[in-house]
């Protein structure tokens, strides 16, 4: 009787106690299912801010081929969760990072300051893993360290276009060119991606976006070819740097720009010399010399103070204040139409053209071709100079800068206002992402009248058929196209002195069919092995021309 009371007892006991369990089952999993589905996903997963995939970068060529820039590229990359491993006992993180330090070639401080430092719930400790590292993390099996997916920038062609393209740095930031001035499109939008905790941390769930793709004008042929060309002459006339552009005088739209020396955007934090990340064509002001003349001629055309026809008589030297003005070699020419002043380079020839002008048109006409702004070009950091020392009005200013000294531009200003002569007289702006060029057809700006650029593009002509760009001719087509040849300055150079060194920048730029025009070539070339641009920067024009006729097909303007 009192066996079967216990045994009552028990069964009583056993049956109150599954009760209480079942009834603490129904309260967490239905009653609190949420709270606790919540709390061990907490501990279970990892959330992390994160970007959207960059949006890729596209050129094409003549057939429409596509060629892929600037795209996203998956990588691996170790991570250490601080948490997790200062949870550990100090015998064990101290085994943690020799083994970390070994697998992955750091040193034991760094991990150490990492980990100890880092308020991160996955602090990144190397990027872009090797598949030996890989497998020796996951033979590791360290607590706290996981594997993790990133997509990082990648230029499928190095160093071709790197400085129109720039490159995404550290902080994942476009930096310079495209990159860095169309960064807000360019990049995807924020979120949070979602994973799991385990060995390895693979990120699976995101609500983020990419970025936006971008279509440049550049044609891929042609800026092969031009940084070919410029890769081959560096040290046949040893140049300390060269700038090459060409472009749609009628749209502005840019076919191809070149610099020397480069760089592999793949590898920017390789490089020791941050100046190479600046593109010269937009970043570096120069005085640009005799190519600088047709700019004063127009301000003088244009206010009909001269004619191509109109003549003066150049005795070799002016004398302005207390400063002499030679002409290049001190030669004399004596009586000289202003045609001639062109195909000659003949600096008091220049001087005239501005007297007949007059200073205030001068400057006028200087900046309605817009030297004294940027150029509004779509690449990060376009520079300009105010030339204030122009401005001052002084009249030995006004005599240098009509020959192109004293006045300082940059090769895409002197692009633009070639092209402006070249388009007729209306105002062009340069650009290269073809996805924000305005659908809007808006009659152009004229800066000079149709009949100053018409006589100005047969004075040009005359200088490629009878003066110093007699290389620049190419059978069957009329050439436009000027050469300057410009002393540097000693403060250019960093030197704290007066007057000009031996140094030169020597430039030419042309454009063809020089009364259809198709395409400006400019080339600038920083101290080359040559006395002048005639023998430096204008035959590379008629390599890069006579290719470009080739590759285009463009119809003969005469039979030769």
């Amino acid at each position: 009787m009192r066996n079967n009371w216990r045994v009552t007892v028990v069964f009583i006991g056993i049956f109150l106690l599954g009760a209480a369990i079942i009834s603490r089952l129904v309260f967490i999993q239905i009653k609190n299912y949420g709270y606790w589905k919540a709390l061990a996903q907490g501990q279970q997963t990892l959330f992390d801010e994160v970007t959207g995939e960059r949006g890729e970068i596209f050129i094409r060529d003549k057939e429409g081929n596509l060629y892929n820039l600037a795209t996203s590229k998956e990588w691996l990359l170790v991570c250490v969760s601080p948490e997790k491993i200062l949870q550990e006992d100090e015998k064990v993180s101290s085994e943690t990072i020799k083994k970390l330090s070994a697998t992955l070639a750091l040193d034991e401080k760094i991990i150490d300051e990492t980990i100890k430092n880092s308020a991160s719930l996955c602090e990144p400790l190397k990027k872009r893993l090797s598949s030996e590292e890989v497998a020796q993390l996951e033979k590791a099996d360290l607590k706290g360290i996981y594997i993790k997916k990133e997509m990082v920038r990648y230029y499928s062609y190095e160093t071709l276009l790197s400085h129109i393209l720039g490159f995404v740095g550290g902080e994942g930031k476009g930096q310079y060119g495209i990159e860095g001035y169309y960064e807000e499109s360019l990049r995807g939008s924020s979120g949070f991606q979602e994973g799991e905790k385990g060995p390895k941390l693979y990120l699976i769930k995101n609500s983020v976006k990419k970025g936006m793709n971008l279509n440049l004008t550049i044609d891929y042929n042609i800026q092969f070819k031009t940084e070919k060309l410029l890769e081959n002459i560096k040290d046949e006339l040893k140049i300390e740097g060269g700038t090459i552009i060409i472009g749609d005088p009628s749209t502005g739209k840019i076919i191809a720009l070149a610099n020397y020396p480069t760089f592999n955007p793949n590898e920017y934090s390789k490089e020791k010399d941050m100046s190479v990340f600046q593109n010269s064509a937009i970043q570096k002001t120069y005085e640009p010399g005799s190519v600088f003349k047709p700019i004063t001629m127009a301000a003088a055309l244009e206010n009909e103070k001269i004619t191509p026809q109109t003549t003066y008589k150049d005795e070799g030297f002016l004398k302005v204040g207390n400063y002499f003005i030679y002409n290049y070699d001190k030669r004399v020419w004596g009586e000289k139409t202003m045609t001639e002043v062109l195909e000659k380079s003949i600096n008091t020839g220049a001087v005239f053209a501005e007297r007949q002008a007059g200073d205030e048109q001068f400057l006028k006409s200087v900046e309605k071709f817009g030297f004294f702004e940027p150029t509004g070009i779509d690449l990060q950091g376009e520079v300009f100079s105010e030339n204030k020392t122009l401005r001052n009005g002084k009249e030995i200013n006004f005599v240098t800068a009509s020959f192109g000294q004293g006045i300082e531009v940059t090769p895409m200003q002197l692009f633009k206002a070639f092209s402006i002569i070249a388009n007729g007289g209306k105002l062009i702006k340069p650009y290269l992402a073809e996805d924000f060029v305005s659908s809007l057809k808006t009659e152009p700006e004229p800066v000079i009248s149709e009949k100053t650029a018409s006589q100005l593009i047969s004075m040009l002509v005359s200088v490629v058929e009878n003066g110093y760009a007699k290389a620049a001719r190419i059978p069957g087509y009329y050439i436009a196209g000027k050469t300057g040849t410009a002393q540097v300055a000693w403060t250019a150079l960093g030197i704290d002195k007066p007057g000009y060194s031996e140094e030169t920048t020597q430039t030419f730029i042309g454009f063809a069919p020089a009364f259809n025009p198709r395409f400006v070539i400019l080339i600038k070339l920083d101290n080359p092995a040559t006395k002048t641009a005639e023998y430096s920067a204008v035959p590379m024009f008629r390599e890069l021309a006579e290719y470009i006729i080739d590759y285009w097909q463009i119809p003969p303007d005469y039979e030769p």
